[in-house]
């Protein structure tokens, strides 16, 4: 899927109420229900064997997906591991949800509001706002409840054991304050600089290319996986991100050089890829914290260890470590499930044109008198 959408990031707290409210409702039902039993372990083909790449190690390369119902964080009062009870439920419901979504149109209703108007589900509005955008044609969220290692997870966060992400730090808090202090001297539209960096193409809404690499739980959750002895590249779809991570002894990029998606270094522990990556640039969305939020420290460092779990899965753990803007780490864990098909080019905006023309008519409502702050009634 190639299309593009300016989309705020997948993690606010109303996204987590539409989209994983079962959750929550299953809360009650959790305290009632005897101790939750692990779902049957992931079906493997007992004949598989291990694919190893010419040089010995495991064979990731591939096209995967991390597209999942389960959320980052986990609702209060939902325990870690979900009954297969649970799991029908909410896939069940997540399909009725989806049939309900692309019933046909009442030919009959009326017109829209001037302006048009909000739906209050949190996917639609923010692909199109009021006017309309995005239906269930083109969003591909995921549908499946993850599970890892045979368990059916209520979150993909494992640690802290409350599956809810630490709190900033005290100079976390103080550089955040900062950061909203300048930028309240510029309008939202004052230069190319004030948008997000979906909206300007540079990078994936949320925090899909990583790292760490989450789902966005709206589309094209894909990666191609491609690797040499001395080399894993990882292609994003969303956004056509690519990492390149560099095999052996680290050499590590000095301080003050932060690119995208950082600098990242991988060796093999057995059969796991461990690869830690440092000097991610400073602007850079990460970890379904709210982008104006959070933003990565110079002292940020996170850990992926990728591991091929059988034919169609590739387990994937994260750790993510800043003492400068967090008052800890927090992990996480999610399967990759293998994709039946390829992963082709995002275009997002062919040159850009509409960032350009966005600027313009601020320009012009400027000229005209006329506010070009957004209106947050």
């Amino acid at each position: 899927m190639v299309t593009c959408a300016r989309t705020p990031l997948a993690d606010s707290r109303v996204f987590e109420v539409q989209r994983f409210g079962p959750l929550m409702l299953l809360a009650a039902a959790s305290m009632l229900a005897v101790t939750p039993s692990a779902m049957e372990a992931q079906q493997t083909n007992e004949r598989w064997v291990m694919p190893r790449t010419a040089d010995g190690h495991p064979d990731l390369q591939g096209s995967w997906s991390n597209a999942t119902m389960t959320p980052l964080v986990r609702p209060p009062g939902v325990g870690a591991v979900l009954t297969p009870d649970q799991v029908a439920a909410l896939e069940g419901g997540q399909q009725d949800f989806i049939r309900e979504q692309l019933a046909d149109s009442d030919p009959d209703r009326g017109l829209p509001p001037v302006g048009g108007e909000f739906t209050g589900n949190f996917l639609f509005d923010a692909g199109g706002g009021a006017v309309g955008g995005y239906n269930f044609f083109y969003i591909d969220g995921g549908d499946d409840i993850a599970v890892f290692n045979g368990e059916a997870r209520s979150s993909l966060i494992v640690d802290p054991t409350d599956g809810r992400r630490p709190p900033l730090s005290e100079e976390g808090r103080r550089r955040t304050g900062e950061r909203f202090a300048s930028q309240r001297q510029f309008g939202a539209y004052d230069n190319p600089e004030n948008r997000p960096l979906e909206e300007r193409c540079i990078m994936s809404f949320g925090s899909n290319g990583g790292p760490p690499m989450l789902p966005n739980y709206f589309y094209n959750n894909n990666y191609t996986i491609v690797q040499t002895a001395d080399y894993v590249m990882i292609m994003t779809e969303m956004v056509h991100d690519t990492r390149i991570i560099r095999l052996g002894t680290p050499d590590p990029l000095p301080a003050h050089i932060r690119p995208w998606l950082g600098d990242s270094w991988g060796r093999w522990q057995g059969d796991t890829l461990v690869v830690e990556t440092t000097n991610i640039h400073p602007e850079q969305n990460l970890a379904g914290y709210p982008p104006a939020a959070f933003k990565p420290s110079e002292n940020i460092k996170v850990t992926e260890r990728f591991t091929r779990a059988d034919e169609h899965t590739i387990n994937y753990e994260f750790t993510v470590d800043d003492p400068s803007m967090l008052s800890g780490p927090f992990s996480g864990e999610l399967p990759f499930k293998a994709l039946d098909g390829l992963v082709y080019e995002y275009a997002c905006h062919e040159g850009n044109y509409a960032l350009a023309n966005v600027l313009m008519g601020a320009r012009a409502q400027e000229r005209e008198g006329v506010s070009n702050q957004p209106d947050t009634r």
